[in-house]
């Protein structure tokens, strides 16, 4: 009876944190719609959000967590940051939400992909991945910011990367799609590189064969996997173009957007392997024979300080890739 009654309790409690959420999400998404409406009366300078675009921006990012959820790829606390993320991201531009769409999907699949093998050698390994709200706004938390700098910028909707007419929004539109290509192009690193490479991977500092799970630790699969992964997101970003930019014709050649996004997803992965080679400590534990992020008495230093984990390793690397990957792109841009 006493088991019973707990099983109830947690049932009610889950219950009652799905519609806080969903609550709460409301709440956040109409004074979006409120506040857009408001200055677009008084100044004239954004545009309102359509009641479509916020039904949409809320419908799809919590159904999307919620089977998230289910599958074990975000736990609670992870689905609450991508909803947030999700919301946000979709309520500026729907090419932003189509590259984050790519990252996300992608990424939960491959993180899944051979989870057996996986186990044998990450000593942090979860089933399906079940990332957490750090994990999210790591990766999310630089896209989120330029979101909301861009609808400041220009308001909801999309636009063509153009710097001849939007300077600063193309730099916020490019920053973004950077930032999630790099992310992207690291997680298909990981997750693709040592499971079908057929050679040691080297670290990205020396050259020096290091066991599977170094932290900077590279390999040509992992390699190659990336620059795909930054392609994926690449494409994404440009077919949303095509889909819902009006008058596009007139607008600079976007093509130009696949090419950046698979550049910044392997320079990005290639960046985060050095801050990880350097900023991350690696050492390989002989009591379960696994590399490890933690010194202890068992531990064999293989290269590394314990001054950043993996989480704040792709934050830097977001953070980087989102402010100078622009500055190249406006100069070899098609004019």
């Amino acid at each position: 009876m006493i088991f019973e009654d707990e099983i109830q309790m947690k049932e009610y409690v889950k219950m009652m944190t799905d519609m806080i959420v969903l609550c709460g999400t409301l709440a956040i998404s109409l004074s979006f719609w409120i506040i857009s409406i408001t200055a677009s009366t008084f100044y004239g300078t954004l545009r309102p959000v359509s009641p479509w675009r916020w039904f949409f921006s809320i419908l799809v990012p919590l159904t999307l967590t919620t089977r998230a959820v289910k599958r074990k790829s975000l736990d609670r606390t992870g689905a609450l940051g991508a909803l947030l993320v999700g919301f946000i991201l979709t309520m500026a531009n729907m090419s932003f939400f189509s590259a984050l769409l790519a990252f996300f999907i992608t990424s939960s699949k491959l993180t899944r992909w051979k989870g057996e093998i996986k186990r044998k050698f990450d000593s942090e390994y979860k089933e399906g991945g079940q990332r957490n709200w750090i994990q999210v706004f790591c990766n999310g938390g630089v896209p989120t910011e330029l979101a909301l700098l861009y609808m400041i910028e220009v308001g909801p909707g999309e636009m063509p990367v153009d710097f001849g007419k939007q300077y600063s929004a193309s730099w916020m539109c490019l920053s973004l799609l950077g930032a999630l290509a790099c992310s992207t192009g690291d997680t298909w690193a990981s997750e693709l590189g040592p499971v079908l490479s057929r050679t040691q991977p080297r670290l990205i500092t020396s050259w020096r064969e290091v066991p599977t799970g170094t932290n900077g630790g590279v390999t040509p699969v992992g390699l190659l996997a990336s620059f795909l992964g930054g392609l994926v997101v690449g494409m994404a970003y440009y077919l949303s173009q095509i889909l819902f930019v009006n008058d596009l014709h007139l607008a600079e050649p976007q093509w130009p957007i696949i090419i950046y996004g698979a550049m910044a997803g392997l320079l990005g992965s290639m960046l985060d392997s050095v801050l990880g080679a350097h900023w991350q400590y690696s050492g390989y534990d002989t009591s379960n024979g696994k590399v490890v992020n933690y010194e202890s008495v068992t531990t064999k230093r293989i290269c590394g300080k314990p001054i950043l984990d993996n989480n704040g390793v792709n934050l830097f690397s977001t953070i980087i890739v989102a402010l100078v990957f622009p500055g190249f792109a406006w100069g070899f841009w098609p004019h």
